[in-house]
């Protein structure tokens, strides 16, 4: 009788609660305060960065930039920023750059081809879809990291994975059901469907990408310090650079900048800083999930891909002013749910199958 009445005290609200600080408090106490420093702004630049770059996106065709070569060259044109920080890290930490065989290199050059293809393809998407819209249908590249992880990386998937797969692409769904209630009225009905079609395969690519750089290290690296990972953000994202820039050249848009900045509302300081800090957000972005999943885990970036969804969404209805019908709050509660059981699923101690 007393193991019955202390089993059920264990499992009250409030002894959870204290167990939870407890476990907060020596997290705490285990690591540096500089640890703590950067885990919170490798946590602000997802949960800020990312948002403000798809919002940009949107806000560079809503006032009249036509270029989607132009946006994914955006996207990639701040590879330097990773290098600046990357090379102290050689200088002052005592790092060693890591080798860089013929199979390495070559796994980069597809890495960043894929990536230049996975930018242009989300560019198609923020060109006919709200930036809400194009935000959840972005989150469902958690799904194919999960498939993909589990085809390439031989990694585990167990009930609550599969229940946030099933469950987030049932919320994707419900978005395609309601498509004419967030249609612009500039975009076409087939426009509209070609933007949700390119944000649903790039983030699949998307997904292939993130699996394929794990198989990378996996086989190439064997080794996830801070500053490889890096390396690899940095080779993928210059190498991507590289394959839009030739597209750009090819379509010749740089030439058609000119003629853009001048029409763009705004006028052209309104289109350099949208472009600028379209660069600028993005990369940080990045380096901010690069950091926590160094610094955290990937369950811990997976909270913060789940909290900055509805991020966006929100700011794009009230920065925007996206439509937000009661279609698009339902999946919008519906992938986020799919991404706590996600993330259940991948916490310690969850039984993989």
């Amino acid at each position: 009788m007393e193991e019955e009445v202390s089993s059920g005290i264990s499992f009250s609200p409030l002894v959870w609660v204290s167990k939870f600080q407890t476990m907060a408090r020596e997290a705490y106490k285990s690591k540096p305060i500089s640890h703590w420093v950067l885990l919170l702004l490798s946590s602000l630049g997802m949960l800020v960065a990312f948002p403000a770059s798809s919002l940009l996106s949107r806000v560079y065709y809503a006032n009249g930039g036509t270029s989607k070569w132009i946006i994914s060259w955006v996207a990639v044109a701040g590879w330097p920023i990773p290098a600046l920080i990357l090379f102290p890290t050689y200088l002052f930490f005592n790092a060693s750059p890591s080798p860089l065989n013929l199979y390495l290199f070559l796994s980069y050059v597809f890495l960043g081809f894929l990536s230049a293809a996975d930018n242009l393809m989300y560019a198609y998407a923020y060109a006919y879809l709200p930036a809400s819209t194009a935000s959840l249908l972005a989150s469902s590249s958690l799904v194919f990291s999960a498939l993909f992880g589990f085809l390439i990386v031989k990694n585990k998937l167990n009930a609550s994975m599969i229940n946030a797969i099933v469950i987030i692409t049932a919320a994707m769904a419900l978005i395609a059901l309601d498509s004419d209630s967030d249609r612009y009225a500039s975009v076409s009905n087939s426009q509209y469907i070609w933007g949700f079609v390119w944000d649903i395969l790039a983030s699949a690519l998307h997904g292939l990408i993130f699996a394929l750089s794990e198989l990378i290290f996996v086989k190439f690296l064997g080794r996830r310090s801070f500053h490889v990972v890096l390396e690899q953000q940095v080779m993928v994202s210059f190498l991507a650079f590289v394959f839009t820039t030739i597209g750009v050249i090819v379509n010749k848009d740089f030439q058609g900048m000119v003629s853009e900045a001048k029409t763009f509302k705004g006028g052209e300081s309104a289109y350099n800083q949208v472009l600028i800090w379209g660069t600028i957000t993005f990369q940080l972005g990045v380096l901010g999930g690069t950091a926590v999943l160094y610094l955290a885990s990937t369950v811990m970036a997976g909270v913060l891909n789940a909290v900055r969804v509805p991020l966006t969404s929100i700011a794009a209805v009230i920065l925007l002013h996206d439509p937000m019908s009661g279609f698009k709050i339902l999946s919008l509660v519906i992938t986020f749910w799919g991404f706590a059981s996600y993330i259940y699923g991948t916490a310690p101690g969850t039984k993989l199958s």
